[in-house]
């Protein structure tokens, strides 16, 4: 059970993807339960909403997560550190 719950760690790495790329935290909502096959949408087109998958660890999916920001038009931000 408690691994279809997210972690600090999970939200530490989303975080990671996120603001490398620009992406304002107010702007992103993570539901607590994980889901298969995970998600990345644009709710109302202005809030991000991430759904992390439950069968794939969270390191193992980031590339995925990335690929779907850069599709949504998200791209890496050279002043985000």
């Amino acid at each position: 059970m408690d691994n279809d719950i997210i972690s600090m760690r999970d939200m530490g790495m989303i975080f990671e993807v996120t603001d490398a790329m620009g992406i304002d935290r107010e702007d992103i909502s993570v539901p607590l339960e994980k889901e298969d096959p995970g998600e990345v949408h644009l709710l109302d087109g202005s809030k991000l909403e991430i759904v992390i998958p439950l069968s794939i660890d969270i390191e193992d999916w980031l590339d995925e997560l990335m690929k779907k920001l850069e599709t949504l038009g998200f791209v890496f931000d050279d002043n985000s550190s």
